[in-house]
């Protein structure tokens, strides 16, 4: 196991100044940095294996056909799949939840029917079903939040006791942190004949996700925010699932025959992989995982924790400062919105804060965070938001919390 205080001098980008300043970076629920493991991987493919995969016979294609699917076996031992083939490369999560909205509910929809989602969902997991529902003349209902950051599990009830014609919700919120109880939800959702799909973009990087655990249908999440490139997303499927699934994009590498009046689809997963795609980054990922796995997720999830809990305690001690989701930190992840108000009660704008905390080297993400109907529902015109991953430490949250002071004093007629 690597040992956290070593961790950071992995991370090139670590050691980058700001305005003169040391970079604090509290922004990895947008993009996570990548370790040098990850960066030479890509550099080292380019220079020593480029070829296409699935075409060459040849030594560098059948390298990189090999180093290609290596990198779908470890993501399916990284989720607990029980076979590879499950495991569909994308470029992103948004891609991954696409796929499955129009290549499997799409086809099923019919006038007045009801995709179920949650007042906390990501832009990507609202509005492609908004999409489909418009064509489709289908319905969307939303499984409420309530003031806790928490989802109404009553109404959740209710809801999917109405049997809608698929459920696809978030694990964690990447605006409120709240931690869904997804196997909870996804028993409901079975115990009524309905399929699910879990955005897992903001859960898999920071804990163990097991889908034969938790029995979910479809699962999706995304390399660059845990340590991988930018360009690869993931998407789990149940194998009755994915093979009942007809292709989204049609080209090279997803079929198995061609004719000119016809042709046979490829087996899963390259049925839906159509093209070349993103070779390097894909294997890159591979070193991502690897990283991961010699870190070894429950220590990312505890340090994750802790970090959160500390940045917590103090930014809710100020009075000054709006905290957004869960205040009982057990239903929390690692990342914390927020606003601040002067003596007034004025709102200091997220935009504001994050441009004055980047004259003194802090990173962090300030807007809507792709949640706007939640935000609209708060009445708020946008939040900040701070979120942590395993190169980050305490002394970095201590400085956070000391410039934002600063900040609030300033904003007060006070100075820096």
């Amino acid at each position: 196991m690597k040992n956290f205080d070593d961790i950071r001098n992995d991370f090139p980008i670590l050691k980058r100044k700001i305005n003169g300043k040391k970079l604090v970076y509290l922004d990895s629920g947008a993009s996570s940095q990548k370790p040098l493991s990850v960066i030479d991987s890509i550099s080292d493919f380019y220079k020593k294996n480029n070829s296409n995969i699935n075409r060459g016979i040849h030594t560098l294609g059948d390298e990189s056909t090999r180093m290609y699917e290596d990198s779908r076996k470890k993501v399916s031992q990284l989720i607990n799949s029980n076979n590879p083939k499950q495991i569909i490369f994308v470029r992103n999560t948004t891609e991954a939840i696409n796929l499955v909205a129009h290549s499997f509910v799409k086809p099923l929809l019919k006038s007045n029917d009801v995709i179920l989602l949650t007042e906390m969902e990501h832009h990507a997991n609202l509005v492609s079903w908004q999409i489909i529902a418009k064509e489709k003349n289908a319905k969307i209902e939303y499984i409420p939040v309530n003031d806790d950051g928490l989802l109404d599990i009553k109404k959740a009830k209710e809801l999917l006791s109405k049997k809608p014609k698929f459920f696809s919700f978030t694990h964690v919120s990447n605006f409120l942190g709240t931690v869904n109880p997804i196997k909870e939800l996804i028993s409901l959702a079975h115990a009524n004949g309905v399929i699910t799909l879990v955005d897992a973009a903001q859960s898999v990087p920071h804990m163990k996700v097991d889908v034969q655990d938790l029995d979910c249908d479809f699962l999706a999440f995304s390399s660059h925010k845990m340590l991988g490139p930018t360009g690869v997303g993931i998407l789990y499927g149940k194998k009755d699932l994915l093979n009942s699934m007809n292709p989204l994009f049609g080209g090279g590498d997803m079929i198995k025959e061609v004719y000119f009046d016809k042709f046979i689809p490829a087996d899963i997963p390259h049925r839906f992989e159509a093209g070349t795609p993103n070779i390097a980054d894909v294997i890159a990922f591979s070193s991502a995982i690897d990283y991961l796995n010699d870190v070894g997720m429950d220590n990312i999830f505890s340090h994750d924790k802790y970090l959160v809990e500390y940045a917590f305690s103090k930014l809710s001690k100020m009075k000054n400062v709006k905290i957004y989701g869960p205040k009982d930190l057990k239903f929390r992840s690692s990342l914390i919105a927020f606003n601040i108000f002067d003596d007034s009660k004025r709102l200091i704008h997220p935009h504001d804060l994050s441009t004055i905390l980047d004259e003194h080297g802090i990173a962090i993400r300030a807007g809507h965070h792709c949640v706007m109907p939640l935000h609209v529902k708060l009445d708020i015109p946008a939040s900040a938001r701070i979120s942590f991953y395993l190169y980050n430490t305490k002394d970095e949250v201590d400085y956070f919390i000391d410039i934002l002071l600063k900040i609030i004093k300033l904003f007060n007629g006070g100075s820096k």
